[in-house]
């Protein structure tokens, strides 16, 4: 085998590479391979299963189909683990974890021999690590979800994780159902393995990733227990034996254009505001530095095409059996950038022409009839959020839009779960809640608190939606009038941090503006009060303290992202 191929990649540093490389086969012939087998191309396949992750259970049969692929076009799969993370079992958030992830993803693959990697993800935060790390490593890679799961139902009421979980939890805490029924609720939430049923940032990534080309055409939709995701993850594994051979590699893929495509597909799914600092993070590993302004602008452009929750009402099941991606693209052609390469070693364009053509159908709508009419998502400024901030227009209440009230202020996610609920809350309707150091520095991590709670006592009165910000982030299954991953952050000195109980806030979407109605020297004045805490860190907190970039950068670690080359 030519040197740097195979087995004789990356070796060992003993001082003496032959010796290393006949060490490394010494080992390897313990599993059984004969020098036959061991001649061959080489390629990785990244293992995400997890007993604590249900949305990727299915990884043993992905791992074996894509290793049938693999063998089917002449070279070995090895598997190997890296980290895995599931939304709801990772503490402080699985996003304090996400970079620990794509820096486990990189390390392994730059460190073992493999001429491609296949990367197996599917749970929200799990398929940009893997794409941050193989952006960095830079070698052959293409995509695998593990795929979304079936929808559920309860006393003949369709429903599904997560945007059901929340709704079906709204109601028990204004006391519709009792613990009984919400317990009953609970055992159909999820009824089998995979991904988030709705558009959350599961599904969001994984339609993004295909958009983008480093999954095959395809890939995106198909339920996690059916037979369509294993026939997907055995025809990956025979082309990332093609894209070793051929030297395809993420830089060739994600690319301006490429991540263009990409955002505007999240726009028409109606997608997860976390998209939004996936794809930045993912672009940043490349040099390509993400201006939220163009992100604004492709939003404007694009209307939500997709009928699905939290923004409309199917589940991912139903999007699959409309055609998954195809439909969306061809809606979204004349927007697109076709020329993009993918995957396939052809353009966006080329595959387009490839796909099956469009059926009749009521999932996807055509740009003459959307779901919504207007943008996703919006980003906003002001004096509140200078670095910008993000307003999920689209499962937004439209009377909310443009509003001003009065802060009911929470200063942190101890203090809001403490006194959220307390009869002697000071709150009424029409006030707006707000929620304080629960950013990238101030939780950390970043967590899904931005969906704050309606209090108790108001939900109870029949109150659905209110006005909430903060520097945190909410699920893609989430919905509401909810100001997201405002920039700087109050941990950062952002003005966040001078807002008190009692200020006026004026939101208007329309306008993009979130202002804090106070004075900017008083702004200054209470800023200056503000002691930050310290605390001594050690390990892996400390390295995330001193390295973790704003929301607008993608929370990813400084030291990670290189010089910028391009912009979007």
């Amino acid at each position: 085998m030519p040197e740097g191929k195979g087995l004789r990649r990356n070796v060992a540093h003993y001082g003496d590479a032959e010796f290393a490389a006949y060490l490394r086969k010494a080992f390897i012939k313990a599993m059984g391979y004969t020098d036959e087998a061991l001649e061959r191309p080489v390629i990785g396949i990244v293992d995400t299963g997890s007993g604590f992750n249900a949305c990727h259970r299915n990884m043993p049969d992905l791992i074996e189909a894509a290793s049938r692929g693999v063998m089917l076009a002449g070279a070995i799969p090895v598997p190997f683990p890296v980290i895995s993370l599931q939304e709801s079992f990772a503490h402080p958030s699985t996003m304090y974890l996400r970079n620990l992830m794509a820096m486990d993803a990189e390390e392994m693959i730059r460190a073992q021999p493999m001429d491609a990697v296949i990367l197996i993800g599917g749970c929200d935060k799990t398929v940009p690590a893997l794409l941050m790390g193989a952006a960095s490593a830079d070698i052959p890679a293409i995509m695998l979800v593990t795929g979304p799961m079936m929808a559920g139902s309860w006393r003949g009421e369709r429903l599904g994780a997560c945007t059901d979980c929340r709704r079906f939890w709204g109601r028990f805490r204004a006391g519709e159902l009792d613990a009984g029924q919400i317990a009953e609720v609970s055992d159909n939430l999820a009824p089998t393995i995979g991904t988030c049923g709705v558009m959350g940032t599961a599904s969001t990534m994984a339609l993004a990733v295909e958009a983008m080309g480093m999954m095959l055409p395809g890939g995106a939709c198909a339920p996690a227990v059916s037979s369509e995701r294993r026939r997907i993850a055995e025809l990956t594994g025979t082309r990332a034996v093609e894209i070793a051979r051929e030297g395809l590699k993420p830089s060739d893929i994600m690319t301006v254009p490429a991540f263009e495509n990409a955002f505007r597909t999240v726009m028409a799914a109606g997608g997860s505001t976390n998209a939004i600092i996936h794809l930045t993070a993912m672009a940043g590993r490349l040099g390509i530095k993400v201006s939220l302004e163009t992100v604004d602008r492709i939003s404007r452009e694009t209307p939500v095409l997709v009928d699905l929750k939290p923004s409309g009402r199917g589940y991912m099941e139903d999007l699959h059996r409309a055609g998954g991606l195809t439909p969306i693209l061809h809606a979204l052609r004349g927007l697109m950038k076709t020329d993009a390469l993918t995957i396939t070693g052809r353009t966006l364009g080329d595959n387009i022409d490839a796909a099956p053509p469009a059926w009749p159908q009521d999932v996807v709508r055509g740009t003459d009839d959307p779901v919504v009419a207007g943008e996703s998502m919006v980003v906003l400024g002001g004096n509140l959020a200078p670095g910008g901030a993000l307003l999920k227009t689209a499962a937004a209440s439209p009377a909310l839009l443009k509003h001003r009230g009065r802060a009911v202020v929470f200063d942190s996610l101890a203090d809001m779960a403490e006194r959220i609920d307390s009869p002697d809350l000071d709150v009424n309707p029409d006030d707006i809640l707000v929620l304080k150091n629960a950013g990238p520095i101030g939780a950390p991590g970043m967590p899904e608190a931005g969906y704050i709670p309606i209090p108790k006592k108001l939900a109870q009165q029949g109150v659905k939606d209110m006005v909430r910000i903060s520097d945190a982030r909410m699920s893609g299954t989430a919905f509401g009038t909810i100001v997201l991953h405002i920039t700087p952050e109050a941990a950062a000195g952002g003005p966040l941090q001078a807002v008190r109980s009692g200020d006026i806030i004026a939101l208007d979407a329309a306008a993009r503006s979130l202002l804090l109605e106070v004075a900017p020297e008083e702004i200054a004045f209470r800023l200056a009060q503000t002691q930050p805490c310290e605390k001594a860190l050690y390990g892996y907190a400390r390295l995330y303290r001193q390295s973790i970039r704003q929301a607008d950068e993608g929370c990813d670690f400084d030291f990670c992202i290189p010089p910028v080359r391009d912009c979007l």
